[in-house]
């Protein structure tokens, strides 16, 4: 089953929904220890928030992973075809702001599933 971490200040309502799309195990964590997760092979991905969506959900995994690795939706309205090309391109960990949560999670779950099942 895919592990996906969570963490930043809305980790318990992307928790939440990531759950009620179901098919993921959830983990609640910070970034630090995502970061080192993923970088040990424990995890699949990490999701994080902040208030902004200018970078901060990712801070610590960029200067850890690579900034490769990490993907930020930013400010602008999500799409299926941004989170499967992120996908594509290896990226492991994304952010967003918390008022995207019901916006961008759905498409980033979707697109995880779609890319697990293809």
């Amino acid at each position: 089953m895919t592990k996906i971490l969570v963490g930043g200040v809305g980790k318990a309502d992307v928790a939440g929904r990531l759950e009620e799309i179901g098919g993921f195990e959830v983990v609640v964590t910070n970034d630090m220890d995502a970061a080192t997760r993923l970088m040990a092979g424990q995890a699949d991905y990490y999701i994080g928030t902040c208030h902004t969506g200018a970078g901060g959900s990712l801070g610590v995994l960029v200067g850890l992973l690579g900034g490769a690795r990490c993907f930020t939706f930013g400010r602008g309205q999500a799409t299926a075809a941004e989170a499967e090309a992120a996908l594509a391109e290896g990226r492991v960990a994304f952010g967003f702001s918390i008022d995207q949560i019901d916006q961008v999670v759905p498409i980033l779950a979707g697109a995880i599933h779609d890319r697990r099942d293809g």
